[in-house]
């Protein structure tokens, strides 16, 4: 009658609970369709150090670039006329020339070749709009040195380059590196491992080396080495960082066991089923690097700003000359016409707009526990419509507690709580775990114990203060055919809970309810979220009951249980053809794949390395409460970035029309030094809105 549920509440052999319902669930499919994994293993690496190299160039070419500014600007004779010096040297053109070639070709040459690569795409952007700025004033102020009428624009190209790549240095900084996800992942399974040979002797080889059918042995505490089936042996095996399976899962002979989780008590002997590209592990890798590839490229708000101005540059440029030729002027004075606009158009403000927010705004949100890792999938945050959370240590702090205590008559929960606490003191297991720490919780003094023994398959016992105790599972009860509260029994099972009983003398004086425990901070997260109109999903591989025993608790909207873990991004993937933005949030191996697939993913700090390198956004508190956070600093961000283009391109939208001699009828033309304080201005007036960023 009782046995709906036994098999999701077992106490066995001493700390031997289990969860089976979830663990064939996890591992009655483990034929996962999905392709190979073809020596990804590099990937990871070569990314992280590429993206490190990058930085240090920049930063290289942004300070020899400065350093050779100076003398550029000392002897430019636009400034010095601005400045009412007149200080030439021998030659001064040439150096000029000299000065400023070094600084096209060096400072100047990530942007022209990034131009390139953007025209090829037919996608200018950033790097196109400077390009074009760049050429433009070292061609004609070249043609100046030598013989076209006209002012050189030196010291313009210098600074903008020098100020681009300033820009382009801050943004790449405060950008954490590229993902590490596939090295973290190949980490997870140990090189070596303990082969087997005939005569049962055990020999240490590379576990590349191993084949199908091969035995390896698996110590208490060690990682095991590969996907394979026991022979020998039974443990709990830890495979939370892999499936999402909150509790270590009591396995024996005949059961599957997956490469990269942990082996917690006793020494198995597993024979190798997979290896290689067909291991579970390697199917993770190669949906994790499928989905970051597949990732929409996205073009962050700067660069569509810089499209536009592009195509204005261009033909604001050509109408001016043509314009200036019509009305009967030399071609060398409209010619200066059309460059004063080219290069006018480029805001050295437009390189600093969004950088310095970026720079502004990651400090923020590390001050507050979010590493930023994707900068155009956060600033895309402001537009979530849905938020999955990942059960196990997202949602719930990953760890068993005491939910109820259910005493017989004549005893109190005190008593109950204490003698199962007392026995449980010596125990490593997770339930056990969780009930000292609850009588802890509640200043209960732990009792000694004494002839303390595991029962195979049953529970545990010992004596305290002369008396026999028992911690066990509900088999035992039903076997011993003792009495107790059969609906209470039921109800707690239908909500997902382990139930253990504890005996006094062989007399049931109560049981003890256990559960994953929902962390408060979650609570208000989802409230938050229902407030700002943003969907709440729960999207766990644990069993059912559980799932919506945790979401009626927290009022989450929707629930998807029982999920294997490479059906996770799949999930996710059916919510956005909704049409939604989806942000994932997980701290598991398993739930690397859907992070790497949703428009956000935001991994809970306390989770695994790989599920912090695959994440768009790193909450280092493990706290829920911060995705709300991070949404409103996401919009707070965009906000200051739109005002900050807005302050780039008002200079352009007031200098474009007076640098092509618009006013000049009436006798203004705005002079290249005039448009230089204009320039500054601009600037500074963009680092100063930066700054006033709060969170």
């Amino acid at each position: 009658m009782v046995n709906n549920n036994n098999e999701n509440h077992q106490h066995h052999d001493h700390d031997k609970h289990t969860n089976q319902e979830s663990h064939s669930n996890h591992h009655g499919d483990e034929g996962h369709e999905h392709h190979g994994h073809h020596g990804h293993d590099e990937h990871g690496g070569h990314d992280h150090h590429d993206h490190g190299d990058m930085v240090e160039d920049f930063k290289k070419r942004f300070y020899i670039s400065l350093i050779v500014t100076i003398p550029i600007l000392i002897l430019s004779p636009m400034i010095q006329e601005f400045i009412g010096v007149d200080f030439q040297l021998p030659f001064n053109q040439y150096i000029l020339f000299v000065l400023s070639t070094f600084i096209f070709f060096y400072g100047g040459w990530p942007f022209i070749t990034g131009g390139i690569s953007e025209l090829k795409d037919k996608n200018p952007g950033m790097m196109t709009l400077i390009g074009l700025a760049i050429l433009v004033a070292y061609v004609y102020s070249s043609l100046t040195v030598f013989g076209l009428e006209g002012q050189d624009f030196f010291w313009e190209l210098a600074t903008l380059i020098d100020i681009m790549l300033l820009g382009h240095w801050i943004e790449m900084r405060s950008v954490m590196g590229a993902s590490n996800a596939l090295e973290e992942l190949v980490k997870l399974v140990p090189s070596e491992a303990h082969k087997l040979d005939e005569n049962g002797n055990v020999i240490e080889i590379q576990v590349s080396e191993l084949k199908n059918h091969d035995k390896v042995l698996v110590k208490p505490g060690e990682r095991i080495p590969v996907d394979g089936t026991i022979v020998d042996g039974n443990s709990a095996i830890d495979e939370s960082m892999l499936t999402g399976e909150s509790v270590p899962i009591e396995k024996a002979k005949g059961d599957e066991v997956i490469g990269g989780s942990v082996n917690k008590e006793g020494s198995l002997t597993v024979q190798v089923e997979k290896t290689g590209e067909e291991s579970y592990l390697s199917q993770v890798i190669t949906m994790v690097k499928d989905a970051q590839e597949s990732k929409s490229k996205t073009q962050d708000i700067t660069n569509r700003a810089a499209k536009w101005l592009f195509y204005v540059a261009l033909a604001a440029g050509f109408i001016t000359l043509f314009i200036w030729l019509l009305l009967g002027y030399p071609f060398d004075t409209a010619l200066e016409r059309m460059v004063t606009v080219m290069v006018i158009t480029c805001p050295h403000a437009l390189g600093l707009a969004a950088p310095l927010v970026i720079a502004v705004s990651t400090s923020i949100s590390a001050k507050h526990g979010l590493l930023i890792r994707n900068r155009a999938n956060f600033e895309g945050a402001r537009n979530l419509n849905a938020v999955v959370f990942d059960k196990t240590g997202t949602l719930t702090q990953g760890e068993f507690g005491v939910t109820n205590i259910v005493p017989n008559e004549g005893y109190q929960e005190e008593d109950v709580l204490s003698y199962a606490a007392s026995l449980e003191q010596n125990s490593e297991h997770p339930i056990a775990t969780g009930i000292v720490s609850s009588a802890k919780d509640k200043d209960i003094q732990l009792k000694q114990v004494a002839d303390f023994e595991a029962l195979t398959g049953k529970g545990i016992q010992g004596t305290i203060d002369s008396k026999k105790i028992n911690v066990v599972s509900p088999g035992y009860v039903d076997n011993e055919g003792m009495a107790y509260n059969k609906e209470e029994f039921n109800n707690l099972s239908e909500e997902g809970k382990t139930v253990v009983f504890v005996l006094l003398n062989d007399e049931l004086i109560g049981m003890i309810a256990l559960a994953d425990i929902v962390r408060d901070t979650a609570k208000e997260a989802i409230a938050n979220l229902k407030e700002e109109g943003i969907h709440s999903i729960m999207l766990t591989g644990d069993n059912e009951k559980v799932a919506h025993w945790v979401a009626e608790q927290l009022d989450i909207d929707e629930v998807y249980a029982e999920v294997l873990p490479d059906k996770k991004a799949d999930q996710i993937k059916k919510v956005k053809e909704k049409g939604w933005k989806v942000a994932m949030t997980g701290d598991g191996i398993n739930d690397a794949p859907a992070l790497a697939t949703a428009d956000l993913g935001i991994a809970i700090g306390a989770g695994t390395d790989v599920a912090m390198e695959t994440a768009d956004v790193v909450l280092v508190k493990s706290n829920p409460k911060d995705v709300v956070s991070l949404i409103d600093l996401s919009k707070k961000t965009y906000r200051k970035m739109i005002q900050n283009l807005w302050w780039a391109a008002g200079y352009n939208i007031l200098a474009i029309p007076l640098a092509a001699g618009l006013l000049a009828p009436v006798g203004i033309v705005l002079s290249p030094a005039v448009g230089a304080i204009l320039m500054s201005l601009s600037t500074v007036i963009v680092a100063i809105n930066a700054k006033l960023l709060k969170a």
